[in-house]
């Protein structure tokens, strides 16, 4: 019995110090908007340059999250996540020290690819350690760290100091989980054979390629492709819309922006406590709802009241916090175990190539497209109405037994 007591209190600091990771993952990803304007300037670059730096982070990102998996079988998950963060560290120590453009875009790349094997590892953790319950709260968690970011980076421009404190600070925290991984490094393990779910029921092995053919499949890469592009264009553009274009204060635009996504996390909690009595499909139809309304308030906000834009972004925050995690939920449902399994890879990359792309595209129309920056709340209402248009697809397809291609 006190063998058992160990072990549990073993598992809860485990699973305290996952919480601390996944809120020290959304620190840096939050950061960069608020403090661009004041970057842009330090290396002379266009507004199209957000996109260039988002793009760069998410490759890494990318490349990191896909090979994470024979990562995790070399060093094992603890020694993963402590050379992960350590990497995430060192770029933000980039970030802080350098003074060349190109350089800076190598930081970058470092700390998406740092991102990214800590997502993948602690996402297997939880999930097989701990369950689909815990890795909700997990995911909230992200959001604390994405709505904290904001908020220390505002404070280090309010009072006065360079913005490149702020990536020193997280760059600090960062380390320290580091070393804290280091020192836990031979607890983080998963029993072998439990990552994969091949044995579940609901649709026979398929390859790849064969649920890439599917039409459900590529519908949902897409919605998942939009879902991200429009949190990243809310998120990392919302301060400079407030603060350039429409003549709010950067200590007021920085609270709007932490608060976008504090809404964003205070969703995600409740959902994880209403979504049995709701229902998924209800909950993600009435979040995609919000979504494109939140998007219209903030794009036709009137001239001199620019509040009324921030509850636009306020509520895109909202209703954007329980769709990454129920769509996901979703997939082995709607798609069969067999497609679900490459599925959620195929989502996943989306995800992050979207968080790149539609900020990205939102940059180059303010740089070039003759709009300024008002650009960005366009792409942000067509993105957002494409994506609850893809979903309502999905929604049909999957009510009327359509998983066919």
């Amino acid at each position: 019995m006190p063998r058992d007591s160990e072990g549990r209190r073993r598992s809860r600091r485990l699973l305290l110090v996952a919480y601390l990771a996944f809120v020290g993952l959304g620190l840096p990803d939050a950061v960069t908007g608020v403090a661009w304007p004041s970057i842009r300037k330090t290396f002379g670059v266009g507004q199209d340059g957000l996109g260039l730096l988002l793009s760069c982070a998410a490759a890494g990102y990318l490349a990191s999250s896909l090979a994470a998996g024979g990562l995790v079988r070399r060093l094992g998950i603890g020694r993963l996540l402590a050379a992960s963060s350590a990497l995430v560290a060192l770029a933000l120590a980039g970030y802080a020290t350098t003074g060349v453009w190109p350089v800076f875009l190598l930081c970058a790349f470092a700390l998406g690819a740092g991102g990214g094997a800590i997502d993948a590892a602690l996402n297997l953790f939880v999930a097989v350690a701990f369950g689909a319950r815990q890795l909700n709260w997990l995911h909230a968690f992200y959001g604390v760290g994405a709505a904290l970011g904001p908020l220390l980076m505002t404070a280090v421009l309010a009072a006065g100091w360079s913005w490149r404190w702020g990536n020193a600070a997280i760059a600090c925290v960062l380390a320290a989980l580091s070393l804290a991984y280091f020192a836990t490094r031979n607890v983080w393990s998963v029993a072998p054979g439990r990552e994969r779910g091949d044995g579940d029921a609901g649709g026979a092995p398929v390859t790849a390629g064969q649920a890439l053919r599917l039409s459900a499949v590529r519908l949902h890469v897409a919605v998942f492709f939009l879902l991200t592009g429009v949190e990243a264009t809310a998120g990392q553009w919302g301060y400079t819309v407030l603060t350039e274009a429409r003549g709010v204060s950067p200590a007021v635009a920085g609270v709007c922006v932490g608060g976008f996504w504090a809404m964003f996390t205070v969703a995600r909690v409740a959902a994880g406590a209403v979504v049995v009595r709701v229902g998924g499909v209800r909950l993600a139809r009435a979040s995609a709802a919000g979504v494109a309304a939140g998007a219209l308030l903030f794009a036709f906000s009137p001239a001199g009241a620019p509040l009324v834009g921030v509850a636009g972004l306020w509520l895109v925050g909202l209703a954007l916090g329980p769709l990454f995690p129920g769509l996901m939920a979703e997939t082995p449902r709607r798609l069969g175990a067999g497609a679900a399994a490459h599925a959620v890879g195929f989502q996943v990359a989306a995800a992050v190539a979207g968080a790149a792309a539609l900020p990205a595209l939102a940059g180059a129309l303010a740089a070039r497209g003759g709009f300024g920056l008002e650009a960005v709340a366009a792409v942000l209402v067509v993105g957002a109405f494409l994506f609850l248009s893809m979903h309502e697809r999905i929604v049909a397809a999957a009510d009327g037994g359509g998983r066919r291609g």
